[in-house]
């Protein structure tokens, strides 16, 4: 495991995710999203497809936050999920996460990252505007059922 500051007020971990990590990040999922996690099986799928583009971030004995990435397609990736548990949010966890997993994209041949995010979510949308993500054209109404809005942002790796 790699630390990520090394120092006792940072003691988690950032690590690659394996399968053993799933029922966790289905925790986290339902504890950052509650009105709307990722099923098992969603996380589970989105594992096999994403070819091992999951970090997660953990304290040895309970993981804190992960992120899910596809590989590079025609130098385009996207971020499937960030998630980080409510109580555990505001301590930079999910820009680490965030940070790390651009770096790696970018490595990897990524010239575009997106992602779409909740319009009121507004903690994260700051995270990716500060990371140097864009809104992308209009809101995106019902684009994940009735009420489900998203923004739809990207970071230009080029620029």
């Amino acid at each position: 495991m790699i630390p990520v500051h090394g120092d006792r007020a940072h003691p988690e971990q950032l690590r690659a995710g394996t399968e053993e990590d799933l029922y966790e990040i289905t925790r986290i999922d339902a504890e950052a999203f509650p009105s709307d996690p990722y099923p098992y099986f969603v996380v589970r799928q989105f594992f096999d497809l994403s070819g091992g583009r999951l970090l997660v971030l953990d304290d040895s004995h309970t993981l804190h936050g992960y992120v899910l990435a596809t590989p590079p397609d025609a130098g385009l990736s996207w971020i499937l999920s960030l998630g980080v548990p409510r109580d555990l949010r505001g301590r930079g966890l999910g820009r680490r996460l965030m940070v790390e997993m651009v770096s790696r994209l970018r490595a990897e041949g990524a010239r575009e990252i997106k992602l779409t995010v909740d319009p009121d979510n507004d903690p994260a949308v700051l995270l990716y505007r500060h990371l140097g993500f864009l809104a992308v054209g209009d809101l995106l109404k019902d684009y994940f059922g009735p009420g489900e809005h998203r923004i739809r942002m990207a970071l230009d790796l080029c620029r």
